[in-house]
């Protein structure tokens, strides 16, 4: 499993990226787009709020094809030792039937990840965060 540690800082998202279009399996290729958008997402909040300001911390990054639910799919993952946080316990659902001035700020970019992603997970082990979306295969969808 290609695994990428990096530290916890914006800059870190192009290395990151790289990261995936060298990893990806060629079947997954139709998915990248949508792997970098909720890759974006997930490590933005990590490198912003996950460690307290002036510390530096560090992100695992992996990416690796399972079976998993029936189906062939891939598996993004990433751990960080920042304060706990569930994103998808604690992001609450944002109101689509609002306009963009009247809706307040946060919450779509879960509702993203939830939307071009089969499945997400959160646990917390051993004083780690640990995020798995999981993207079908194209034909899966």
């Amino acid at each position: 499993m290609p695994q990428l540690h990096v530290p916890a800082r914006l800059e870190q998202l192009a290395a990151v990226n790289s990261f995936l279009k060298e990893n990806i399996p060629d079947r997954f290729l139709p998915a990248l787009l949508n792997l970098e958008l909720v890759t974006e997402e997930l490590l933005v909040n990590v490198f912003s709020y996950a460690y307290p300001e002036g510390t530096l911390g560090t992100a695992e990054i992996s990416l690796r094809q399972i079976f998993f639910d029936g189906q062939d799919m891939l598996c993004f993952s990433v751990k960080d030792w920042g304060a706990p946080f569930n994103p998808f316990a604690e992001a609450p659902a944002p109101d689509l039937s609002l306009d963009a001035e009247s809706r307040p700020i946060g919450g779509l970019g879960i509702y993203l990840i939830r939307s071009v992603t089969t499945h997400q997970a959160y646990s917390r082990e051993d004083g780690a965060n640990h995020i798995d979306v999981y993207f079908s295969l194209p034909e899966q969808e």
